[in-house]
């Protein structure tokens, strides 16, 4: 697993919907908030695009448009961002590069395959239960949340 620039990017630009929305503000042009959030401005409007067309966030035209959360911050969780935003949280090379195409087969024994979806389980999970509402949070909530989860 390898959480990419765009990844953390997507995760920012998520939290700064948010807080826009958590204090009644209305859309936020991709330029205002690249700009805000220090990020480069074609990354963010990529970002939004995808945000976008996975529903995650809404756009409106005009003078007073930009971009919005198009839903509560409290049921959006880290892994529908990343999964909208980026690439699967954990990529396994046996399935997108096979070495070996017999060794690597779905219905070949493979014995590290296992290991890989277990790990790809778990990161998932982890993922699925932060919604961006605790991210707005202080790290120390966060880090609870995390370790509370976690065990049980």
């Amino acid at each position: 697993m390898r959480i990419t620039t765009w990844a953390e990017y997507s995760l920012i630009i998520s939290m700064h919907l948010a807080k826009r929305a958590r204090a009644g503000q209305g859309p936020v042009a991709a330029r205002d908030l690249a700009e805000v959030e220090r990020l480069p401005a074609d990354y963010v409007e990529q970002i939004l695009l995808r945000l976008r067309r996975a529903g995650l966030v809404e756009s409106v035209r005009g003078a007073h448009g930009g971009y919005f959360m198009s839903k509560d911050p409290a049921t959006m969780t880290m892994l529908e961002i990343l999964a909208a935003s980026d690439r699967p949280t954990f990529e396994m090379n046996c399935e997108t590069h096979p070495i070996d195409r017999d060794r690597c087969r779905p219905s070949a024994g493979c014995t590290i395959r296992p290991v890989w979806y277990a790990i790809q389980r778990t990161v998932d999970e982890l993922l699925g239960r932060v919604s961006l509402a605790d991210l707005l949070d202080k790290e120390p909530h966060v880090q609870e949340l995390v370790t509370l989860n976690h065990s049980a």
